[in-house]
């Protein structure tokens, strides 16, 4: 059984739904190819952010799933917690609800995502910040 770990971080982005399937891609490019069969874990260092897995085509869906978020965390609640602004317990909600982490198989070299799908970086904050995650892949690396 091999490990290997990389800590990869985004470029500062505002609010929205990124897909950053490529970048994540890039980032273990060079170890994954030598994995024949595993897990890649994605965890996302961060808690008014999120990761997940959807539709990696329609632009669409990204907006929406904003959308979507806001209207079941939005910022005209009556939050206690608001040292950090309007934006930042709603950014806390939506992050324990969509999560940090995502766990992919690994087949052949490459993330065994379904053909519709992608990674998303939700960046739950209107501010830019810099999000960080550390990859982690597990498995049987091949012969080559």
């Amino acid at each position: 059984m091999a490990w290997s770990q990389v800590t990869h971080t985004f470029p500062s982005r505002s609010k929205g739904s990124y897909l950053v399937t490529h970048e994540v891609e890039r980032a273990v490019d060079s170890e994954l190819r030598k994995y024949k069969i595993g897990m890649c874990n994605i965890f996302l260092q961060h808690t008014s952010a999120s990761l997940c897995l959807n539709e990696n085509v329609c632009r669409e869906v990204r907006e929406d799933l904003t959308m979507a978020l806001d209207h079941i965390a939005p910022e005209t609640l009556r939050y206690k917690h608001t040292d950090e602004g309007s934006d930042d317990m709603p950014g806390h909600v939506k992050s324990a609800v969509m999560g940090v982490s995502l766990d992919i198989p690994i087949r052949d070299g490459k993330l065994a995502l379904g053909t519709w799908q992608g990674i998303y970086l939700c960046e739950h904050r209107a501010y830019q910040h810099r999000r960080t995650v550390v990859i982690t892949l597990q498995g049987e690396k091949s012969g080559k």
